[in-house]
């Protein structure tokens, strides 16, 4: 199938050409279709599955084919989403598939000052993408109206719902007009998603691409059992390897990500980092450099990544194994984007073994180890605490309990934590 047989309009079809897109991603292919006739979708699609353009190109014709003669432009469509990283994504999607149609859209979030947002809203735009905090303090300075909104998108909804953002969501659907087209978009759905989707959506179709248990065929996965120690060694190492233009590095904690930095650079190896610690500016920045190659290893949390879209990143390298099994798929999803190749190395440490399981279970698929580099795993078990009686030894022993459970409690697998970040 080719974009021309889904009913695009010219002026869009020739900014596709332009960007070098010929054939809709299975998700833009049931989903454009849907929105042009005005109903409402829930879609479930797992990153990298050219979501932002199912729903941009519909929404782009819908307001080129009805346009307001207004002399003072009101927003017609919102974009809501979690990120500033992935709502300055969006804005560029906007522009370039809309470069033709004389359309007006810009990006608003937090973090920085508000000056030069107002002012873009005060002079008028057809599509605003906002991130949910400071899309609602314009609102409450009378900044920004949502009464002529036609179409809504919510985007990413698991990940409002991670970042708390849920109350904030729930306030602008109630100001929402009631008639509009609703969009809904979600890697994942749980019951809590399920239900907010029930309130937003009105006779919904689905559209739901490749689940969030599944990653790419395209993407080659590979484990290294390594001490934790060494994690650092062996990244080094592997970055020996010239053909690794470029790879997104994974880890679990800010703190950590600074950490990686400062060793790499003391290796002479061009590294960032971008997490929710750093300014606006300076993730840009950083997020700029690695599209241009002019930084080797962006290192990233969890959080700072979803709004990373490279469309020829090759590799990604998970530092630390994430505690919760989807989020891997959406950590290597960053490659292997829409059909492309890519590989996804990870480090695994004696501690992180159950995590691996159950990634892999997840997954439904074993990751094959390399077992044949410098930085072998030599402790192979976790540390535990000793059991009582070794603790005792010497002294009195104390009567036993009635039941083990004291005794099971220290060979459990480590609690995960389902707070991601």
């Amino acid at each position: 199938m080719q974009f021309q047989e889904l009913n695009i309009i010219d002026p869009i079809l020739k900014s596709l050409s332009e960007e070098g897109y010929t054939t809709p991603t299975p998700i833009q292919a049931q989903a454009i279709p849907i929105v042009l006739d005005g109903t409402d979708l829930l879609g479930c699609a797992q990153t990298g599955t050219g979501k932002t353009a199912a729903f941009a190109i519909p929404i782009l014709q819908l307001l080129a084919q009805n346009r307001v003669p207004h002399a003072k432009k009101q927003v017609r469509s919102l974009i809501v989403t979690p990120t500033r990283e992935l709502a300055i994504q969006i804005g560029e999607s906007f522009n370039a598939y809309g470069r033709h149609l004389g359309l007006t859209s810009t990006v608003i979030f937090g973090g920085v000052n508000q000056h030069s947002q107002a002012i873009a809203l005060r002079n008028g735009v057809d599509i605003l993408i906002a991130t949910p905090g400071r899309l609602l303090d314009l609102i409450n300075q009378g900044i920004i109206s949502l009464k002529n909104i036609e179409i809504f998108v919510l985007d990413e909804a698991d990940r409002m719902l991670d970042m708390g953002f849920i109350h904030d969501v729930k306030k602008l659907i109630a100001i929402l007009p009631a008639r509009r087209q609703s969009l809904f978009f979600s890697a994942t759905m749980p019951a809590e998603i399920i239900k907010l989707a029930n309130t937003i959506l009105h006779h919904p179709k689905k559209v739901e691409v490749t689940p969030i248990s599944s990653t790419a065929e395209t993407i080659k996965q590979f484990i290294y059992y390594v001490d934790k120690e060494n994690k650092t060694n062996l990244l080094i190492e592997i970055l020996k390897n010239q053909k690794i233009r470029t790879v997104l590095v994974f880890t679990r904690t800010k703190h950590g990500a600074d950490k990686v930095v400062r060793l790499l650079v003391k290796h002479n190896i061009k590294a960032q980092a971008i997490h929710g610690n750093k300014a606006q500016n300076a993730r840009q920045n950083a997020l700029n450099s690695f599209k241009a190659k002019t930084t080797r290893v962006l290192v990233a949390t969890d959080i700072a990544a979803r709004g990373i879209d490279v469309d020829d990143l090759e590799y990604v390298i998970n530092f630390e194994l994430p505690n919760v099994s989807e989020t891997y798929v959406h950590r290597i999803g960053r490659t292997g984007r829409a059909g492309a190749n890519g590989t996804a190395f990870s480090f695994c440490d004696a501690e992180e073994k159950a995590y691996l399981k159950d990634i892999e279970k997840l997954i439904d698929k074993k990751i094959p180890a390399i077992s044949d580099h410098p930085y072998p795993l030599v402790n192979h078990n976790p540390v535990k605490a000793p059991a009582p009686q070794q603790r005792n030894q010497g002294r009195p022993s104390r009567p036993k309990p009635a039941d083990n459970a004291s005794a099971n409690k220290s060979e459990q697998k480590p609690k995960k934590s389902f707070r991601r970040w």
